[in-house]
């Protein structure tokens, strides 16, 4: 698990030096920071993800790259809808809201068109890729 927590630490780092840019793997693409409070720990975490903005909302996707679990950061929004985002240089408060049904297929099937790599990991599981709206407060 530290091998993860040290590649979000320099994403992290970067995101921040850069006015919400970084490089590597995610060079070009949209990335926010995610501040959850842990389910079981109340401790905040920040998580790097790619997002999608359609509309004036803001949107993230727990795919953990096609894993068979939802990521942590998921179950704690869940948990505890309350979150703060960093997106460029600006941050906010937001209420996390899982999206369901057909607007759900609707915004995921976009970023899939977009971002190829969200389809494969969609095919790789058998659940359905939750995807969550991050409304300002």
């Amino acid at each position: 698990m530290s091998e993860m927590n040290d590649w979000n630490a320099k994403i992290i780092e970067e995101f921040r030096a850069n006015q919400g840019k970084v490089g590597g793997q995610f060079e070009g693409s949209p990335v926010l920071l995610l501040h959850t409070t842990g389910a079981k720990s109340g401790l905040e975490r920040v998580n790097p993800m790619m997002y999608l903005e359609e509309s004036g909302r803001v949107y993230v996707f727990a795919s953990k790259a096609g894993a068979d679990s939802d990521p942590d950061w998921f179950r704690n929004l869940v948990a505890n809808p309350g979150v703060q985002v960093e997106l460029g240089p600006e941050t906010f408060d937001a209420t996390a809201v899982v999206v369901s049904g057909a607007e759900r297929d609707r915004i995921y099937q976009v970023q899939s068109e977009r971002y190829p790599g969200f389809a494969e990991y969609q095919a790789k599981t058998t659940r359905v890729i939750p995807v969550v709206e991050l409304r300002r407060d």
